[in-house]
């Protein structure tokens, strides 16, 4: 018997994700899996790629999820903090959701309404010294899917002193899957298809969670929702504070980074190498003509931006390797 993982929220994208990359982890046990109005689905019904998983999906509430050494909550925004209060202290818990990622209440409050749950640890382990925190909590609050595309790009340059945090510009894509599996006519394949969208234009969520991890103090973010299932791709720009090369830079802060991948000059990220994996690829370069700092990013929203980094650190919380049952790989083509 391996260590006991329940998913709450397991119908969903993230939470088909993280059924997947659990069943292949060699540590850990799933015992439980909840949906709301799927419960009493059998999983493979849900997740047809997770054909041979004999599980049932539960009603989410904290007695089916407490008898789990660990609890993923792959809930919607606002609905985890109420769940995570009825789950016994012993528990670890590891939020997926929004709920507990911001420090400051009034920040919550302007792009998520309603009251401030409060804050856990933030869990991506290559900010400076957050891989021993997430190591020491039984709360963590999992980044944003752009959240850590952005600041996986830009937070080594603000923290180096190579870039301004002042005026900071980002223009990224996502594809589909980033927006739930709720029926939705916008994300209807008729309306996808040979389409790419902005949304939430100057007001998304992420904002305030990508001016913390950073450090920066002025953001413009214009997310644009892409014609793919899966993956983001960020162009971050910023004004050069110095003469460091953005690259070099780097290069230098994920040197010995298992899932953050540098490329080499000339090679620049796109989303499908990653898919599948828990890697985010980034690549640097100055503008010629504006000077600015340009940095592009690419992840799996599914796998580094959500139930992957999930995965890595349920592995620090619970003493394991942090890259035990996680690709650094993508699957092409």
């Amino acid at each position: 018997m391996g260590i006991r993982i329940a998913v709450a929220g397991a119908s969903g994208y993230a939470g088909g994700e993280l059924l997947r990359l659990i069943a292949g982890h060699p540590e850990l046990d799933l015992v439980a899996a909840t949906a709301h109005t799927q419960a009493g689905t059998p999983v493979a019904a849900v997740h047809p790629q997770l054909a041979g998983l004999d599980l049932t999906l539960g009603a989410t509430d904290a007695a089916t999820l407490s008898d789990a050494d660990l609890v993923f909550l792959a809930l919607p925004h606002g609905q985890s903090a109420a769940l995570a209060a009825q789950l016994p202290a012993g528990v670890k818990i590891v939020d997926l959701g929004a709920d507990f990622r911001l420090l400051d209440a009034a920040a919550w409050s302007r792009y998520y309404g309603g009251t401030h749950a409060g804050t856990w640890t933030y869990g991506l382990p290559e900010l400076p010294g957050q891989r021993e925190l997430i190591a020491a909590s039984d709360r963590v609050a999992n980044t944003g899917c752009y959240a850590a595309t952005i600041t996986l790009a830009l937070a080594p340059l603000i923290a180096a002193g190579a870039a301004r945090p002042d005026d900071v510009v980002v223009v990224a894509s996502s594809g589909t899957s980033g927006a739930g599996r709720s029926a939705k006519v916008n994300l209807l394949g008729s309306e996808v298809m040979g389409d790419l969208t902005p949304y939430k234009v100057g007001a998304h969520q992420h904002v305030p969670e990508i001016k913390q991890a950073t450090g920066a103090s002025s953001l413009s973010f214009t997310p644009v929702l892409a014609p793919m299932p899966r993956g983001i791709l960020a162009t971050v720009t910023a004004v050069p504070a110095g003469s460091a090369d953005p690259h070099d830079v780097l290069a230098a802060a994920y040197a010995d980074e298992p899932f953050v991948h540098v490329l080499p000059a000339g090679m620049w990220p796109h989303t499908g190498a990653t898919t599948g994996s828990n890697s985010c690829h980034l690549q640097a370069t100055v503008d010629l003509d504006s000077g600015r700092i340009i940095v592009v990013g690419a992840l799996d929203n599914l796998g580094k931006g959500a139930a992957g980094q999930a995965v890595q650190c349920a592995n620090l919380m619970l003493g394991l390797p942090e890259t035990l049952g996680l690709s650094a790989f993508g699957v092409a083509p």
